[in-house]
Order: C-alpha cells, then sequence, then structure tokens
C-alpha cells in the first residue's frame, strides 16, 4: 500500500503535464460580425445548440472600494443593445462593489467549444419595472429564497436558511413580492474581446472597442 502510494504523483506534479490542442475552430476578421452584440449573439447561440453545460453562465469580475478584486458565477438573464444584465441581492458583496465602483468586468467560457468571451464596461441598476417582471417570473422558491438569505454575510449554519425560509413562506404565501434589496443589473459594454482556441497556442482573439460612439475590431497577439 505504502508503494502504491509513493508511486502516485500529486496533483501539483501533474499540473505541469497538462496539455490541450485546440482546433476545433477558427475566428477571423471576414468571418466575424461587425458589430459584437451579433457576434455574442451568434457564439451563445451554438453554445446552447452544443449543449454545454450551463451556457449562460458568467464569471462576474468586481472591485471594491479599497482596491480589492473578487470573481464569482452569476447567470445572464438577458442583453440587448443596452448590455448585459443579471440578477442578485443588492446588499451582496458584488452588490456593495459595484455601488462604490460601478466598473466590471465579465467572461463566459464555453470550454467544449474552446472558447471565451470577455466583456468590459460601466454598471448601472436596470429599472424597477423590468426587476419586478423578471422576480414575477422566478420559481416560488426561488422567490422565497431572494427573502430568506442575507446574501454575503456570516450565518451560523444552514439552519438559519431554512427557518428564514420557513417564516418568509408563511409570511407571503404564493405571492413574495420582489424584495426591495433584490434586483437586476446591467453592464454596459465598452470592450469585447472573442478568443478562440487555436493550435499551436497561436490563438485568434479580435478585440471590439468603442471609438467616437463606433465599434473598432482589432486582432491582439495570443
Amino acid at each position: 500500500m505504502r508503494n502504491n502510494v509513493a508511486m502516485m504523483s500529486s496533483p501539483n506534479e501533474s499540473l505541469a503535464a497538462l496539455r490541450k490542442s485546440y482546433e476545433r475552430a477558427e475566428l477571423d476578421e471576414t468571418s466575424s460580425a461587425g458589430d459584437p452584440l451579433q457576434q455574442f449573439e451568434r457564439w451563445l447561440a451554438e453554445a446552447i445548440d452544443a449543449q454545454v453545460p450551463e451556457p449562460n453562465a458568467m464569471t462576474l469580475a468586481t472591485v471594491s472600494g479599497d482596491l480589492r478584486p473578487s470573481t464569482r458565477i452569476v447567470l445572464i438573464k438577458g442583453y440587448d443593445a443596452r448590455g448585459i444584465v443579471w440578477y442578485t441581492n443588492y446588499q451582496s458583496r458584488k452588490g456593495q462593489d459595484l455601488a462604490g465602483n460601478p466598473w466590471a468586468a465579465l467572461q463566459f467560457h464555453w470550454v467544449e467549444l474552446e472558447r471565451v468571451v470577455r466583456i468590459e464596461g460601466r454598471v448601472e441598476k436596470v429599472s424597477d419595472a423590468e426587476s419586478d417582471v423578471y422576480f414575477a417570473s422566478r420559481p416560488l422558491d426561488s422567490r422565497i429564497g431572494a427573502w430568506a438569505s442575507p446574501q454575503s454575510e456570516v450565518i451560523s449554519g444552514r439552519d438559519v436558511l431554512v427557518k428564514n425560509a420557513a417564516v418568509q413562506a408563511a409570511r407571503h404565501l404564493l405571492s413574495p413580492p420582489r424584495p426591495p434589496h433584490w434586483g437586476g443589473f446591467r453592464l454596459v459594454p465598452d470592450r469585447w474581446e472573442f478568443w478562440q482556441g487555436r493550435k499551436s497556442r497561436l490563438h485568434d482573439r479580435l478585440r471590439y472597442r468603442q471609438e467616437d460612439g463606433a465599434w473598432v475590431r482589432e486582432r491582439l497577439a495570443p
């Protein structure tokens, strides 16, 4: 048994040997859309059609008032020419970060398609009407959960959440309204980057940035 354990390499020892050759697709200036939102819509549709796990999951990066960065996974719930929308507790850590510093970044990583989309811009709250409509569309348990969870606060145990949920369920029954501390954020992009994995680490990277009200598309070295 000891000999077998000794022969096994640690995860840290194996990391340097991990390799993957990216050869699924390519991204060039002639085949990509001139507008980044159209390119995003195309890639998002392809991710959904390919049935990649949770194609709507994105990493949200924020920076606090004391310049401490943090990331977490959130789910995109809408997009249009105005920007990318997700919903959360405004009193959470990300909500507090954005209240003090409204600049943020999003990233989609569709591993199976060897693609990454990065989006940067200023964040604003969506209207109360938009938040009300989305909140009403959520499953009942999720609506109760928005009332029950003091997101990002320290709690003594899971029983706190269970008790809170029971209290809020009894209080609101089948029609919980949207909590005043819960709603949507919209990131208004001023930069997009589309990354397509390529062989020999010569990846395709196309960046779109705003200049004089128009989108400028340019290739970045991998």
